[in-house]
Order: structure tokens, then sequence, then C-alpha cells
């Protein structure tokens, strides 16, 4: 009976990502100048310099930037690698997005700065939501989005995928995240997904988009992965580990600290190749404040 148990998971542990303490910590991407993209989202997008570290032994430097503490709100980790001044972004990766009261204004401060405009503001197609699109100096497309108040306006990170409901069950089971929010879209042939652990207006959510009859597409080089903060990195891996053998996937780090810096991640792919850290929730903590 003890061999039978170890090899089937019991439902305890299946129940772990949504007891877990999970919360989308940041976005990790590589950019060709990291000072001219500082420049571009302090003073265009209004985001604040959170921290910063050059690693010269390694030769590359990250910058991360965000709407407010990274102890609460989502951040963009951005890598600058020495030397390399521009990336291919793929096919797959979609856009960031960003909450703003006015959608118009933003997008006037994104022309006179020299930003691309690639759709400009207006209402969406058979909707009342204000949007537009815009490219940052790299070619990341960020949607902005016109709304209230929140306490979140990092709102959205956006992926393609090739089986909408085969992504959706990792990561409601490898995650625990749950979808806040479901639109089939037949007239223009696709059906997206949000994903997150709190309602849409509240916090930063995954959108997953199925282009109808497209199963695949090119990652590139530029986009790397998101980060998500849990209570207990083996506990957590060994979910997404049997949630893998299900639906696909692949573990690319298995559970333990990271050499020199100590704080303790897992890291993985979904069963389109996105990928996913996850880290220790205390261990973050004494990331951000290495001196307490």
């Amino acid at each position: 009976m003890a061999e039978a148990a170890h090899v089937a998971p019991n439902a305890e542990l299946f129940e772990w990502p949504k007891k877990d303490n999970r919360r989308l910590l940041h976005v990790v991407y590589r950019v060709g100048d990291l000072e001219r993209t500082i420049k571009f989202y302090t003073e265009i997008f209004g985001m604040k310099l959170l921290r910063k570290r050059d690693i010269p032994e390694e030769k590359y430097s990250n910058a991360f930037l965000g709407f407010g503490s990274e102890e609460t709100n989502f951040a963009v980790e951005l890598t600058y690698n020495y030397g390399v001044s521009s990336y291919d972004i793929g096919t797959g990766f979609g856009h960031f997005a960003i909450a703003t009261q006015d959608v118009y204004k933003l997008v006037e401060d994104v022309r006179a700065n020299g930003g691309e405009v690639t759709r400009e503001p207006g209402p969406v197609k058979g909707g009342k939501s204000v949007i537009a699109f815009v490219k940052d100096p790299d070619g990341y497309v960020f949607e902005l989005i016109q709304r209230g108040p929140t306490p979140e306006p990092l709102c959205q990170v956006m992926l393609r995928v090739g089986d909408l409901e085969r992504s959706i069950k990792f990561y409601e089971k490898a995650l625990g995240m749950r979808v806040v929010k479901k639109v089939d879209r037949p007239e223009y042939k696709y059906t997206i997904a949000m994903l997150g652990y709190a309602e849409e207006q509240e916090t930063t959510v995954l959108e997953l988009t199925y282009n109808y009859g497209v199963t695949e597409y090119t990652k590139g080089n530029a986009y790397a992965q998101v980060a998500i903060g849990t209570d207990d990195v083996y506990k957590s891996a060994e979910v997404v580990n049997h949630v893998i053998q299900e639906v696909g996937g692949k573990i690319t780090r298995q559970p333990g600290p990271i050499p020199g810096l100590n704080t303790k991640i897992t890291a993985f792919l979904d069963p389109d190749g996105w990928k996913t850290v996850l880290v220790d929730n205390e261990d973050f903590l004494k990331e951000l404040h290495p001196d307490s």
C-alpha cells in the first residue's frame, strides 16, 4: 500500500496550489539598452525604478520597475546582456498591459517622446472599453487600458497558446490560478482566457490567447519568464511535476537555492514552452531587504 501511495499523489497535494500564498511577482525580459528603457518607462509610463543590479562577472545588468513596492505589486525585470543591442520577440509573445485613467493623454505622451503608436485610442470593437496599443523602444507591445484607480496598473501579460483548454488545465492545476474571464470571438477567430489569483481589476493576470487553428508559435529570445511567489518551492515543484506528466511541459530547474543568492526557486515550461519560475516568498523578501 505504501508503495502505491508513493506513486499516486494524494488529493491533498493537488489542493496545495490553491492554499498556497501565491502572487505574480515579476515578468523577465531582455532589452538592448537598459538606460533607454528605464527612461521610457519612468518618464512616459510613470513607473518607478525599484532596484538595479550589475553582475559584471556574468556580463549582465538587471533593473526592476513597477507602480508600487515589489512586496505588494507586480514588476518588470529588465535584463541587459553586455553587448547585445537587439532581440527577436517571436510570434508567441503578445503584450504587456497598463491600466490608466486617461488613455488619450498617455498615447500623446508616448508619441511626443518618440514611441510608436500601433493602435490609436478608442473603444474596442463591439465594446465600450477604451484601449490603445503602443511599442516601447525594443518593440515590446503595451496595451493601454482605460480604467479607474487600481491597486495594480501593470495588469496583464499576454501570451499565445496552441490549445487553450490544455493551458487552462495546466495553470489551474499546476499553479493554482483561476479563470477570471473568458471571451470567445468567433468573428475574429480567437478565444482569450484571463487567469490570476484575484479579480482582473485588482491584480495582474495572465492573458492566454488562442487563435483558431494556430497550434505553434516562435518564442524568439527576448521574452524570458514570469515569476510567482510560493511558501514551499519543493511541494509546489512536486505538484508541477505531476501536472506535467498529465498535460505536458518540462521541469527545467529542480527546486533548490540559487548558488550565491540562496533564494530557493524551481523553474519549468508549460505545454507551449512558456517558462515560469516559482520563488520562495521568504527568500524573495530577504532579496528585497538584504541588510535587514
